[in-house]
């Protein structure tokens, strides 16, 4: 009857679970998360994904040691969507629940992107001046640099660390779990439209859009 529910269910994902068996805990050990010693962090455990599907974005996250989670739907698709404005909505909404739970504590954020963690290294360390003019993402980059702000003012270490995706990590998959839930959620976020010029362009019969970007620029 199992395999036969598995077969028929409509969502091709599956649940990831956190389970006590010795099994599972080597499993866990042995993922990248596992090998780099995370499951054993002293701190608060966030994983964050964005998901960005059918011209809509979602953003979720999950926290390891309350197995707790969140998650959001993201605005502005009328301006084209894309993962990086996902996944810095994602990281925005766990340091959201940070600061609302008042986790006094270190923290580490998983993130499977590249692109985010490269977005944010700007604003990173002493010496840099870097504006929000022209960035397609500054209402959720501003949000995201708050927060951190708050935190350094209070002492709290905040870690970002980069994982791949889709490698078995239970972690990162309940965070792609919910950040599908989310492209289903009533709670949209970052919504304000940013009066950007829109591009229209069809490829292959499928129409796109997006503002001004290095895409846009290749087309002829």
């Amino acid at each position: 009857m199992a395999i036969q529910e598995a077969l028929e269910e409509e969502n091709t994902k599956d649940i990831p679970s956190f389970g006590t068996e010795d099994l599972e805990v080597i499993h866990r050990s042995g993922t990248e998360a596992g090998l780099l010693g995370i499951y054993n962090f002293p701190g608060a455990l966030y994983a964050t994904d964005g998901s960005n599907d059918k011209g809509v974005m979602g953003a979720g996250y999950f926290k390891l040691d309350e197995y707790r989670s969140g998650c959001c739907q993201l605005g502005r698709g009328e301006e084209g969507n894309s993962f990086n404005s996902a996944e810095l909505g994602a990281a925005c909404l766990a340091l959201e629940d940070a600061k609302r739970k008042q986790d006094r504590k270190p923290i580490i954020l998983l993130s499977d992107s590249a692109c985010f963690l490269s977005s944010s290294q700007k604003w990173i360390g002493e010496g840099k001046s870097p504006s929000m003019h022209g960035n397609p993402d500054a209402d959720i980059m501003r949000d995201i640099v708050q927060l951190l702000r708050e935190r350094i003012e209070q002492g709290l270490l905040t870690i970002f660390i980069k994982i791949k995706a889709h490698h078995g990590d239970p972690l990162n998959e309940l965070a792609d779990r919910w950040a599908d839930e989310g492209r289903q959620s009533d709670n949209i976020r970052w919504s304000l439209t940013t009066n950007r010029p829109i591009f229209y362009w069809t490829d292959n019969d499928t129409t796109h859009r997006s503002p001004m970007n290095q895409t846009v620029k290749k087309i002829n």
